[in-house]
């Protein structure tokens, strides 16, 4: 049986190890308004109580995405900074001509909040924290050298059920935790809808290995489809002599 608070404590105590001994100063990360994010900076607001930022990144966003983003904020006296990425994107759709409603648009989002969080924190020493779940992980439902680039992930070994309960004894609000999953990638998107699977049917495959046969086909395709996103990239042969 899943223990939050024994889980939280030790969260805790490994995001702060681990941030010492890559002689790191604290840390930084998206702060969506979503659950994964704000059980991330809850985390990390008790690692690192005076050195963990949490970044607003907008970008052709729902207005309540920051409300709820501060919300969070507010709730654990987190320090944040805004960063508005909506010109940067047309900016690039726009010279390269891509289609802003393409799925290769949508990802262009996570990629810039990537690098702006890459920026910060390299300048403040921080390493970057991911919010990615065991359920997304497994099915690869993150962008690739988006989300995913990050230097820790520190929800990846739970499923989404454990991460609400998480949220629940590091007192993130209400609002937060019954609110709909989304990615943010575009107005109206939900988790659930674009992945095709409910997150209590991926949680239970991923802790007993059981479900509907369908259902399991499904996961198993996404896990096998994502496994690039897993990995390093293949490095090309050579010949030398």
């Amino acid at each position: 049986m899943f223990n939050s608070e024994a889980t939280r404590d030790l969260l805790v105590e490994w995001l702060a190890e681990y941030v010492k001994s890559a002689g790191a100063k604290g840390l930084v990360f998206g702060l969506s308004g979503g659950i994964d994010s704000a059980v991330v900076a809850g985390l990390s607001k008790l690692a690192f109580p005076d050195t963990s930022l949490g970044v607003i990144m907008p970008c052709h966003s729902n207005p309540t995405d920051k409300e709820d983003a501060l919300l969070v904020a507010n709730a654990i006296g987190l320090q944040t900074q805004e960063v508005d990425l909506t010109e940067p994107f047309d900016y690039l759709v726009a010279k390269t001509g891509v289609n802003a409603d393409t799925m290769a648009a949508h990802n262009l989002k996570p990629r810039l909040r990537s690098s702006t969080l890459g920026l910060i924190g390299q300048s403040l020493g921080y390493l970057v924290a991911g919010g990615s779940n065991l359920a997304e992980w497994y099915t690869g439902y993150f962008t690739k050298y988006g989300d995913s680039a990050v230097d820790l992930l520190p929800l990846a070994r739970l499923t989404k059920s454990e991460v609400y309960q998480l949220a629940k004894v590091l007192k993130i609000p209400e609002k937060i935790i019954t609110k709909a999953p989304s990615a943010g990638l575009w107005q109206g998107q939900t988790d659930e809808e674009e992945m095709g699977i409910k997150y209590a049917d991926l949680d239970k495959y991923l802790t007993d290995g059981t479900g509907e046969e369908e259902i399991i086909a499904r996961i198993e395709a996404l896990h096998k489809r994502s496994t690039h996103k897993r990995q390093m990239p293949p490095m090309g042969p050579v010949v030398r002599g």
